[in-house]
């Protein structure tokens, strides 16, 4: 989330990429991109060299052949805590001319996601001046333990009104942390977000996986799996792949299945193949129904992307397989034939577990709309006994566009309620959590709004009796009257 100083720090750099003449949002992010790739690289080294571990991207005491130019340039020359001290000029010339080469071609001879993506990146900066002011910036965030890149996507597709005009709207880390402690992707899962923009599912997802699978990561056969196996996604958007390919080599996934898709076209054929789903795909869209694929309008027909994505989780995934998306609210409790009928895919034919409806202010200040988690595994033969509902009132941030920390937070009781499943028997329907049977929600045409089936407790409040206020507002009325009447004659005896 942008709070406070590192985004005050990312106005100044967006303000300098302006004055530079760079005033293309997306361009903006994508140069923005590079340059923290450029620095977090030189980060890694730098923790693998105090660890006496000298493997990384920079080679101490050799150089690396740039195939732009025909030379030998010093390994040395490409990192980032040596050339920020160059002047403006000479900076700019080795940026220009090596590091950019360089990052561009880091994965050279190699088949890879990255280097498919980065072959036709560009340097657009346009001069020293600028840069020299950019790099200042950049020097200046605080890039540990921080998804530093989704944060400026975050942040300029806000500037860029994109999430008005097409649906796509960066989901806030926290609630991706959440949805990836709630599913606990295991060393053997094959992950896919097939809407994946930044990659910000996937990369939390091999974070946890790297936090929790240490020893098991030691193998080689899970070391395999995990760099070239175990992560997919899918995006229209050139910039974001690329994005999205540096985001995961610098966590260690340097081969993932990263295409440029639609994937609710006929070009996904993909089918029985994860074992995990983790999104939040576009909510405003509707497509050309001619492209879509049969298989996801044969389970619902409609042109509407949050109901087609739904449909094609259950296509995806691989028997036993688990699924958690975001949605927006209409999806619960919208009355066209295909909303009732994705529902009653997931209740009937799939086992839907949960359904966590979140605040409105949740993606604040880029779109106001309510959303909500649902949480189902594939079984191609139904299974729902019973749904658990969950009421989020608080993520942590003021619900307005500030979005500034505050003390109220269910994310916490969120994540161990789902835990402990067990625990909710009891709960009532006047509290934040509970059970409903399934035949309560086919009964209500397949209504999944937690509004629903939830209890509001409300207040006896007892009222004085008509008798009695008539009663008294006679008797103000006859004190103004005699009051009015003392007033007059004093008027009339002065």
């Amino acid at each position: 989330m942008i709070t406070g100083e590192i985004k005050a720090k990312i106005d100044l750099i967006w303000e300098d990429f302006w004055t530079g003449g760079i005033t293309n949002s997306i361009s903006v992010l994508e140069q923005m991109t590079y340059l923290f790739f450029m620095k977090l690289l030189d980060d890694g080294q730098q923790k693998a060299e105090s660890n006496a571990n000298l493997l990384g991207a920079f080679p101490p005491g050799e150089s690396w052949h740039n195939p732009e130019t025909d030379q030998n340039v010093p390994y040395e020359r490409l990192r980032w805590h040596v050339f920020r001290h160059d002047d403006g000029a000479t900076m700019f010339q080795n940026i220009r001319m090596n590091v950019f080469p360089f990052i561009k071609n880091l994965n050279a001879g190699r088949e890879s996601a990255y280097s498919r993506f980065m072959e036709n990146a560009t340097f657009l900066i346009p001069n020293a001046r600028t840069l020299l002011k950019v790099v200042e910036g950049v020097d200046g965030l605080d890039m540990n333990n921080r998804d530093t890149m989704g944060d400026a996507y975050e942040y300029v597709l806000g500037k860029m009104a994109a999430s008005g005009t097409n649906g796509q709207f960066r989901t806030p880390r926290h609630i991706i942390a959440m949805m990836v402690e709630l599913m606990k992707p295991t060393i053997k899962d094959t992950i896919c977000d097939p809407a994946m923009g930044s990659a910000g599912f996937i990369v939390e997802s091999a974070k946890y996986v790297k936090a929790h699978y240490a020893d098991e990561l030691m193998k080689r056969e899970n070391q395999e799996h995990y760099r070239n196996r175990m992560f997919h996604g899918f995006d229209t958007d050139q910039t974001m792949l690329r994005i999205g390919a540096m985001n995961l080599m610098l966590h260690s996934v340097d081969n993932p299945d990263i295409e440029y898709k639609d994937s609710l076209s006929t070009d996904n054929t993909d089918s029985d193949r994860y074992t995990l789903c983790l999104a939040n795909p576009p909510f405003a869209g509707s497509i050309d129904k001619e492209v879509i694929a049969k298989s996801l309008t044969a389970i619902a027909s409609t042109k509407k992307t949050e109901l087609l994505f739904v449909a094609l989780f259950t296509r995806m995934l691989e028997l036993g397989g688990r699924c958690a998306s975001i949605v927006p609210d209409g999806v619960l409790f919208g009355t066209s034939a295909g909303h009732k009928a994705i529902r009653r895919e997931l209740v009937d034919h799939q086992r839907l577990q949960a359904v966590i409806s979140m605040p409105s202010g949740v993606f604040k200040p880029y779109a106001g709309v309510s959303t909500a988690i649902l949480i189902f595994t594939k079984t191609n033969s139904g299974g729902t006994d019973r749904v658990w509902f969950y009421d989020m009132r608080a993520d942590g941030f003021s619900l307005d566009d500030k979005r500034n920390p505050v003390s109220e937070n269910d994310i916490p009781d969120i994540i161990h309620r789902y835990e402990h499943l067990d625990e909710e028997e009891m709960r009532s329907r006047k509290e934040q959590s509970f059970f409903v049977p399934a035949d309560e929600i086919r009964q209500n045409d397949y209504d999944l709004s937690i509004n629903k089936y939830k209890e509001v407790e409300r207040e006896r409040v007892d009222y004085e009796p008509v008798k009695d206020i008539l009663a008294r507002l006679k008797n103000t009325e006859e004190q103004i009257c005699s009051n009015l009447n003392t007033l007059k004659s004093l008027l009339q005896s002065s």
